[in-house]
C-alpha cells in the first residue's frame, strides 16, 4: 500500500509545545485547580507546581511553538524534499499552516503524516485553532468521517502493525532502522528550557525540523526506497 502511494501527496509534520505560561503561578485560580485535577494521576510524589514544567504535552494546558513541515519534490533530474517551518505566536503561525494546506495540500488525495499524529500532532493542533477561534481546515477535520476517509499516515502506527499496546519513539525507531538520528542537539524534554530560559526559538525549530527529515526517512525505510542524503534536503522560509 505505502508504495502506492505518490511521496509528493504527503505532508510531514511535526509540531513543539511548550506550557501555555512561563510559571505555575501565572495560571489564574481556576485555571490552577484544573492543572492540579488533571495532572494528579501522574503527579506522583510531584507538587503541581513541580510537575508544571510538563504542561505542555496537554492542549488545554500548553501551546505550540513551531510547526515544522515537509515535502518531496520529484523531478527528472531526481528528488528534493523541502522542508519549511511556521513559528511565534501562536495563532498566526497555525493560521499560516492551514493557509499553507489550503493552497498546496487540500485536495482528496493529499494525506498528513507524523510519527504519533494520530494521538498528539493532528488533535493538538485541531483544539488549540479552536481556542484561538480559528476554523478547522478539511484536513483535521474529522467529524463525521469514516476512517478510511481520514487523510492521516502514522509513522507510529504503521510500526506498530496491529500492536496497540506499543509505543516506539521516533528516537529508538530510526536507531532499529539506521536512520540518522534527529536528535543530535536537543530532545523534547529540553523544548521548555531551550524557550522559556535560553529563548532560543530557532533552534528549537532546527530540531524541529529534522524530526521532519526523520518522518520522511522512516517512509522511506518502510517503502524500502533509498534514504535522503544532505543535498537533497532544503529549507524555505
Amino acid at each position: 500500500m505505502l508504495q502506492k502511494l505518490n511521496l509528493e501527496n504527503i505532508l510531514f509534520l511535526d509540531i513543539e509545545t511548550v506550557p501555555e505560561y512561563r510559571y505555575y503561578k501565572e495560571l489564574d485560580e481556576e485555571t490552577r485547580l484544573l492543572w492540579d485535577e488533571k495532572s494528579k494521576y501522574l503527579r506522583k510524589d510531584e507538587s503541581p507546581e513541580d510537575f508544571y514544567r510538563k504542561a505542555g504535552i496537554w492542549s488545554e494546558f500548553g501551546k505550540i511553538i513551531c510547526i515544522s513541515v515537509g515535502y518531496f519534490i520529484i523531478a527528472a533530474e531526481g528528488r528534493k524534499f523541502t522542508t519549511r517551518s511556521f513559528k511565534g505566536d501562536e495563532k498566526q503561525l497555525i493560521n499560516s499552516l492551514f493557509r499553507f494546506l489550503e493552497t498546496n495540500f487540500s485536495k482528496p488525495q493529499h494525506l498528513l503524516c507524523a510519527h504519533n499524529g494520530k494521538e498528539f500532532d493532528f488533535p493538538y493542533i485541531a483544539r488549540r485553532a479552536l481556542i484561538n477561534d480559528l476554523a478547522l481546515p478539511a484536513k483535521l477535520d474529522l467529524f463525521g468521517k469514516k476512517p478510511w476517509e481520514v487523510s492521516h499516515l502514522d509513522t507510529l502506527d504503521l510500526w506498530k502493525f496491529g500492536d496497540y499496546k506499543h509505543y516506539t519513539s521516533l528516537k529508538l525507531l530510526t536507531h532499529v532502522l539506521g536512520i540518522p538520528s534527529p536528535k543530535e542537539d536537543i530532545d523534547g524534554t529540553m523544548v521548555r528550557e531551550v524557550y522559556y530560559e535560553k529563548q532560543e526559538l530557532d533552534r528549537i525549530v532546527n530540531y524541529c525540523e529534522r524530526d521532519v527529515v526523520a518522518i520522511a526517512q522512516v517512509i522511506l525505510k518502510f517503502r524500502q526506497e533509498p534514504l535522503l542524503n544532505p543535498s537533497e534536503i532544503t529549507t524555505t522560509k
